[in-house]
């Protein structure tokens, strides 16, 4: 029966308070699944379904709400039952919701959550947005160098439940600075010496990160090393938590998100397309073109001071767009892959020479490909061969200007402590229209009056 629900029949069932199939509801499927057939239920009703599955049931199909309707229950519903939900909550989970309800719901929560999560939300909400701190979770496999592998597998049994993850069981002294890790792998092998301690058995060549380090640079850490998890430590190297490969998707998904809408000059938005306000949205991607829309003019201005020199050789007008755009994009391909590059750690700024030195070489190769085209096309037009060359000379030139540009400014932004994707391909494009525009005037005028 319950493959085939409907929202009706579900709504029937509370209507009638039909505990028995709620809770067979519940419980029979997969909870993303029953996360799916609740989707068209209020906050209001979702919640009422939740009343009749256990704690640890409930917890999980909540994870699998929306977060608009899962910040509605926390806004809406009995706050002590809301307060035990997320007790239950995986601790960077938790975190994550309480920092998109609002400020005065979190200060009526908190008091009702038990001291141990309570203290660990307060912890992990102190870190700042976007480091490793704030995207760890506590709940993680630690213990103490001097236990035996029969006796960690004792405890492994009893806490394995309440842990994110028991892939990796990371190692600590008495004072909980890490000291390695050990797999499981390497821990169920060696129970046939149940007396070997874990201080003969770890692994300390343990990669770690610190808890203020930035998330981006953690995802590219882990995605190096090839981790299903990575241990979070302070500057004494105190293990703090561990950051697991969902939510380093999770930040990758994010990240990645931010950078492809810096890199169309839309400032990142903070919810769904279709969830985000239109005056929120128009503030948002307004702000960018004003920007564009004034380096646009500045081209307008730099063409009006060569007006005389257009009206003289008319031919010149119909190339304008080729060399704009020419130049535009080859500086926005090149912005494009050092943004990409940058991201996912394949340069650094140390490599800033070999970048230039790349994007030379390929400015001088697109270059010299458009200038045969361009000659080709500008000898029909123009009025001799020779005031042709402007054509393919000034090409050369710019698209060189805008491999050049694409690939230092955003090396440029990187090195000032900026994101680099805030070098943007329309604001590249926009330097380059007006450089190519300066490029294709100077060649003309130094080309054009030596004729004849």
């Amino acid at each position: 029966m319950i493959n085939t629900l409907y929202l009706p029949e579900l709504r029937e069932m509370l209507s009638e308070g039909n505990e028995e199939e709620l809770r067979e509801f519940c419980t029979a499927l997969n909870p993303a699944r029953t996360a799916e057939f609740m989707e068209g239920l209020s906050a209001s009703e979702a919640w009422r379904v939740l009343q009749f599955a256990d704690p640890s049931v409930r917890e999980q199909i909540f994870n699998f709400f929306e977060e608009e309707k899962q910040r509605e229950i926390l806004e809406t519903q009995d706050r002590s039952q809301v307060a035990s939900l997320v007790a239950d909550m995986a601790p960077d989970d938790r975190v994550d919701l309480l920092q998109e309800v609002d400020e005065h719901i979190v200060e009526e929560l908190l008091p009702l959550i038990p001291f141990e999560e309570r203290r660990d939300i307060l912890r992990l909400r102190a870190y700042p947005e976007g480091t490793a701190g704030a995207v760890m979770t506590t709940e993680v496999a630690k213990f103490s160098e001097n236990l035996t592998v029969k006796e960690t597998l004792d405890v492994l049994s009893r806490e394995a439940e309440e842990l994110e993850t028991i892939y990796y069981l990371y190692v600590v002294d008495d004072s909980d600075h890490l000291r390695g890790v050990v797999s499981t792998r390497q821990l169920v092998t060696a129970l046939p010496r149940p007396d070997l301690r874990l201080s003969e058995l770890v692994e300390t060549d343990v990669v770690a990160v610190n808890a203020m380090d930035d998330q981006e640079e953690v995802t590219q850490t882990v995605a190096r090393y090839d981790l299903l998890a990575i241990p979070v430590v302070d500057k004494e190297r105190v293990m703090l938590g561990i950051i697991t490969h969902d939510d380093v998707i999770d930040v990758m998904r994010e990240e990645a998100t931010e950078d492809a809408h810096r890199i169309a000059a839309v400032e990142p938005l903070d919810d769904d397309y279709l969830k985000t306000p239109l005056l929120t949205l128009s503030r948002k991607r307004g702000m960018w073109l004003m920007i564009l829309f004034f380096a646009a003019l500045l081209t307008a201005i730099a063409l009006d001071q060569y007006e005389a020199t257009l009206k003289r050789v008319t031919w010149l007008v119909l190339f304008i767009p080729l060399v704009i755009s020419s130049g535009g994009n080859s500086g926005s391909q090149s912005a494009t892959l050092i943004i990409t590059a940058l991201a996912m750690g394949h340069i650094t700024l140390k490599d800033w020479s070999r970048v230039v030195i790349r994007e030379l070489l390929m400015g001088l190769v697109l270059g010299g490909f458009l200038s045969i085209i361009g000659y080709a096309c500008a000898v029909i037009l123009a009025d001799t061969a020779y005031q042709a060359l402007v054509i393919p000379i000034t090409l050369m030139l710019v698209v060189i200007c805008g491999t050049l540009c694409g690939s230092i400014l955003p090396l440029l932004f990187q090195r000032l402590g900026l994101d680099p994707a805030l070098m943007s391909n329309p604001f590249v494009a926009g330097i380059i229209d007006i450089a190519g525009i300066l490029i294709y005037m100077t060649v003309a005028l130094a080309m054009i009056p030596m004729e004849g």
